[in-house]
């Protein structure tokens, strides 16, 4: 790596590490909880994507557990930086107040650890319990504050069966509303990421569970945030979206369209699809065309290198798909490393001091 300034880095924002401390953890404060989480993913993914999963988990566990590996990849990627965040699969939402505040907190650690075994090639992103609205705050804090990390990942909803009362978490949901203020005043990146998805059984062959489920729940969470007003309270908010904002950037028109002749979805100020340029996506899309066109919809100022390492539906040459779409060389530049340099994502001997307040 030969980063003279933070634009000459190309980072990678969209990549994971697995926690095989926190499952078993969790997985042994909770074991009912733990086993009925389980045995939905079943339901949701089928037996078959479910096989294949662990397959591809038992494949790619040195990458997802061994740094030297980590780094030898990105050397050969052409990737400077990774913002590093957990598995998805470390959400956990299922988990009580106290236990979830102990998943959010111990994951902030154990990523704060990891990204300091290589601080000029690593950052980091911790987690909150989305589930807990109450507790989103402490456990942001907690990962901004206290563990010098970049932001926090979220997932694209909360169910909460279990507690009819509480229901479940939308991003639009006002008891957020709190945690929405304080990413902003903080400046914290919030990384949607979704992992699973209500339509369940649905979705349980073919992989539709990932292909279908994704996609579809970004579009819902931000449809969620822009319709509610959220982008409008808090213009400075970081939201970045993985897998390039799914469907929603490229099929506004059905929304806008709906906020000239609904009143019920007219929460927002201005039309949908002006808030493209509010959020940031990743380029991880799987195609050229797809990728020149989100460029096209938010703007090359809003897209960002990201490759979901080093996951088999992520991309195992993020730098070349993005080449391979021939964006013209400012916007290249953009969305390899100077968008993320703008969102503070540099290596640590560029990278402002840790924020204590």
């Amino acid at each position: 790596m030969s980063p003279h300034s933070a634009e000459a880095c190309t980072v990678d924002v969209h990549a994971h590490i697995l926690l095989p401390a926190l499952q078993q953890f969790v997985a042994e404060a909770d074991p009912e909880g733990f086993g009925a989480h389980q045995a939905l993913e079943v339901r949701r993914n089928g037996q078959e994507s479910m096989a294949a999963s662990g397959r591809m988990i038992k494949q790619r566990w040195p990458q997802l557990t061994d740094l030297d590996r980590r780094l030898a990849d990105m050397d050969a990627q052409g990737v400077d930086v990774q913002l590093v965040s957990p598995s998805p699969s470390h959400f956990y939402y299922f988990a009580g107040e106290e236990l979830a505040l102990q998943v959010a907190k111990s994951a902030n650690q154990a990523v704060r650890a990891f990204v300091d075994r290589a601080p000029e090639r690593l950052n980091g992103l911790g987690l909150v319990p989305l589930q807990h609205p109450a507790l989103a705050v402490e456990a942001l804090e907690h990962a901004v504050l206290e563990c010098g990390l970049l932001g926090v990942e979220i997932g694209s909803f909360a169910a909460t069966p279990e507690d009819p009362e509480r229901g479940t978490v939308e991003l639009s949901d006002p008891r957020l509303e709190p945690f929405w203020e304080r990413a902003e005043e903080l400046g914290a990146l919030v990384f949607l990421h979704p992992f699973g998805c209500s339509l369940d059984e649905r979705l349980d062959r073919f992989y539709l569970a990932n292909t279908v489920s994704q996609p579809a729940e970004n579009a819902v969470a931000l449809s969620h945030l822009i319709f509610s007003g959220v982008l409008d309270r808090h213009p400075e908010l970081k939201v970045l979206a993985a897998h390039g904002g799914g469907y929603l950037p490229t099929t506004l028109g059905r929304s806008d369209h709906a906020w000239r002749v609904r009143p019920d979805a007219h929460g927002c100020a201005q039309p949908p699809s002006s808030y493209l340029q509010r959020l940031y996506f990743d380029s991880l899309v799987h195609s050229p065309g797809e990728l020149r066109a989100l460029v096209a919809a938010a703007g090359p100022e809003q897209v960002l290198l990201g490759s979901d390492y080093p996951f088999d539906m992520g991309s195992d040459l993020p730098v070349d798909e993005v080449l391979e779409a021939r964006l013209p060389a400012e916007d290249e530049a953009r969305v390899l490393a100077g968008n993320a340099a703008a969102l503070g994502i540099t290596p640590a001997s560029i990278r402002p001091a840790r924020r204590t307040a």
